[in-house]
């Protein structure tokens, strides 16, 4: 992967709960979990009518270096647009370079 290529900017967060000092769960919010350069490379763009509502539907392929704690509950933010994980691939396995099958949510 060459260092050239990552030339924009996103932010990873993280889905975090938890429980109050009487034992209640909290509402679960979105944390920043870290900001990176990745290249962000939209796929596709489908417009189509189901049960009488236009949806949109963007999917996105992000490559960033590898962060072995990632996961597919994580969300990815870029230029306002959230997306939302639907796979994370290890490219030949070498710990080195990670692509994010993303889709638009919202």
């Amino acid at each position: 992967m060459r260092a050239g290529q990552l030339d924009q900017r996103i932010s990873v967060e993280r889905l975090q709960g938890g429980f109050d000092e009487l034992g209640q769960p909290l509402p679960d919010t979105w944390a920043p979990l870290f900001t990176c350069w990745a290249a962000v490379e939209p796929l596709t763009g489908r417009e189509f009518i189901a049960a009488q509502a236009a949806v949109s539907e963007v999917t996105a392929r992000i490559r960033m270096r590898f962060r072995p704690w990632m996961t597919a509950e994580d969300r990815v933010i870029h230029e306002g647009t959230v997306y939302q994980i639907e796979s994370l691939i290890d490219v030949r396995s070498g710990n080195r370079e990670l692509v994010l099958m993303c889709k638009a949510v919202g």
